[in-house]
């Protein structure tokens, strides 16, 4: 009954993980460029159950010698393994601004991002919504500046914008800058670190952007709505069933330990 205590607990602690991240990506679903997260979960090791060798099962061995203690392997139920990121595309939707910007493939967009502390640390993102300050500076709808080939903000002068597929600004038919494009050769070394953006790890190694930049389009979010809400549908369920399973287990540990009393 105590073991049925905890697998239930488990149980229902994996399972609101799992809903945190699907309620997380519904919250997400229209945020351009946002990659759904995906919660991997596995089992606990097995263990090996044994009988209580208590006082009459020692009588029942020692006239058979050969009963065996053993009931089994068994399992404590599931354990969150990680919080996957799914990297896979989402569809590019036209919109004809000359600040939306697209990515046709795996790459990202290279902007700054400065802490509480004053440190600038450069970051990435798929979204590439972006808008100009008040003084012609390229930033995401955050306000994170884009950085160009250099490691530097983008300043845009007034005038008719156009980006080349290899991310090259050009105003008024000059050439004013260029955007820096990022590949990863391992994506799944990057971590989210929140408002849309990923941060890098000591296994991630960069390479140059192969793909083309798509000027006045966006690309959508990653996540399927319909597959989404029949996901939460079935976790909360889940997680009900775990729930009514603890119920069961303390008010039968509760009958016993009151009849053993009365005992």
């Amino acid at each position: 009954m105590i073991r049925g205590l905890y697998t239930s607990a488990i149980g229902m602690a994996a399972q609101m993980k799992r809903l945190d991240a699907t309620s997380h990506n519904l919250a997400n679903a229209n945020t351009p460029g946002f990659k759904r997260d995906v919660v991997i979960t596995q089992a606990f090791d097995d263990v090996l159950m044994r009988r209580v060798r208590d006082y009459e099962m020692r009588g029942i061995n020692a006239i058979n010698p050969s009963s065996d203690p053993n009931i089994g392997p068994g399992s404590l139920g599931l354990i969150i393994s990680t919080l996957h990121r799914d990297f896979s595309p989402g569809s590019l939707q036209p919109t004809d601004r000359p600040l939306d910007l697209a990515l046709d493939r795996s790459g990202f967009f290279q902007v700054s991002f400065t802490n509480t502390d004053g440190e600038t640390i450069m970051k990435y993102t798929r979204g590439g919504a972006f808008t100009l300050t008040d003084g012609g500076m390229l930033v995401t709808l955050s306000g994170h500046p884009v950085m160009n080939a250099s490691g530097s903000p983008i300043i845009i002068p007034p005038g008719n914008i156009h980006i080349t597929p290899q991310g090259v600004i050009i105003v008024n038919d000059e050439v004013v800058d260029t955007i820096n494009l990022v590949a990863f050769e391992d994506m799944t070394t990057l971590r989210p670190f929140g408002d849309n953006l990923f941060t890098t790890t000591e296994e991630s190694v960069a390479t140059a952007y192969a793909g083309m930049l798509m000027q006045g389009y966006v690309e959508t979010s990653n996540v399927n709505m319909v597959r989404e809400m029949a996901e939460m549908i079935s976790l909360s369920r889940a997680y009900e069933a775990n729930a009514r399973m603890l119920a069961i287990a303390d008010q039968t540990l509760g009958q016993a330990v009151s009849e053993i009393a009365r005992r």
